[in-house]
């Protein structure tokens, strides 16, 4: 009996150890590559799989999650002989686990050193400036040139940043320096081209202005020779009706238009700013008697009852003597 227990005890133990060596566990995202007598043969999925056991045998554990590497800083020289200082990120994932373990040795740095050469050759071809303002056009390049090149290791490389990149000091001085005189340049443009637009202005409102000026000069000097077109027409009008009246044997009109003349004389002799003593040139009695031939021609005219009355000759007056007239004025 001591000999069948330990039979059996062999025996549950040899089972125990196939089960083992028969039964694999995959975690979800990875895969595990199957080696039979050290030569692939299949790779095993997410789940539950089963093996020969002690013949076959697990080879490679391969992490097919998409997977980051993180590059480290390069000294890039530019193609304009600028140093600069760049680091990046890369992103890949394994999608044949076979070609990734069997084809490659040490992947992430396979990765790795093929990132970083292609940084250098990648930002070594282009010009500072294009380097610093063109980061999306450096990441679609190395994207497409790391991909390619592990494509045959059963990589797919998704996305490679570049994270910063970093110009000598000075350099960033110099740029700084630049930046700042293109924005001067530009403020004095703008300042020029706001004084011109603004010199542009005015002239042209002096040139409104002048038009303006000019056609209200030109209407008042139109309203004006107007005027004194009415101004003449009545003058004529009032001389042709004057002597009208002369020729059929009116005297009193020639004593209105010689007193209205009269009158004008003397009203523009008293206004005159010069004038601070007055010399007149003939009696002042003449002025009055002028006024009453002016007074008896409209009683002839008119009446003493409205009514026009029928004209008469003038009688001969008194001359009223001026008491402050000069002995040879009175001559």
């Amino acid at each position: 009996m001591a000999g069948l227990d330990i039979a059996v005890i062999v025996l549950v133990v040899l089972a125990v150890l196939v089960i083992f060596k028969g039964v694999k566990t995959v975690p979800q995202g990875y895969r595990y590559t199957v080696e039979r007598f050290g030569r692939y043969t299949k790779t095993l999925e997410p789940g539950l799989n089963i093996i020969i056991p002690f013949i076959d045998g697990i080879g490679a554990r391969m992490n097919v999650m998409e997977q980051v590497l993180d590059v480290p800083t390069q000294e890039v020289i530019t193609r304009d002989n600028a140093s600069v200082s760049a680091d990046a990120v890369a992103f890949y994932q394994v999608l044949n686990a076979a070609e990734a373990a069997y084809q490659v040795s040490s992947l992430e740095t396979a990765i790795l050193n093929l990132t970083m050469t292609n940084i250098r050759s990648v930002m070594g071809s282009m010009d500072l400036d294009e380097l610093l303002s063109n980061r999306d056009t450096i990441n679609d390049k190395l994207l497409r040139v790391v991909d390619e090149a592990v494509g045959p290791w059963g990589i797919k490389v998704t996305r490679v940043e570049i994270k910063d990149i970093q110009p000598p000091k000075d350099l960033v001085d110099a740029m700084a320096r630049q930046m700042k005189a293109e924005r001067e340049k530009r403020a004095q443009v703008l300042e020029a081209e706001g004084s011109r637009n603004a010199q542009i202005l005015r002239a042209e409102g002096a040139k409104q202005s002048a038009i303006l000026q000019a056609e209200g000069q030109r209407e008042a000097a139109y309203r004006e020779a107007e005027a004194r077109e009415r101004l003449a027409e009545a003058e004529a009008k009032a001389t042709r009706m004057v002597s009208e009246a002369i020729a059929a044997g009116d005297v009193q009109a020639i004593n209105y238009f010689v007193a209205q003349k009269y009158t004008e004389a003397m009203a523009s002799i008293g206004t005159a700013p010069n004038s601070k003593v007055v010399l007149m040139p003939m009696e002042a009695s003449s002025l009055i008697g002028s006024l009453g031939g002016i007074g008896a021609i409209a009683r002839e005219v008119f009446g003493d009852g409205g009514s026009p009355a029928p004209l008469r000759q003038a009688t001969p007056r008194t001359p009223v003597r001026n008491p402050f007239a000069t002995p040879q004025q009175e001559s």
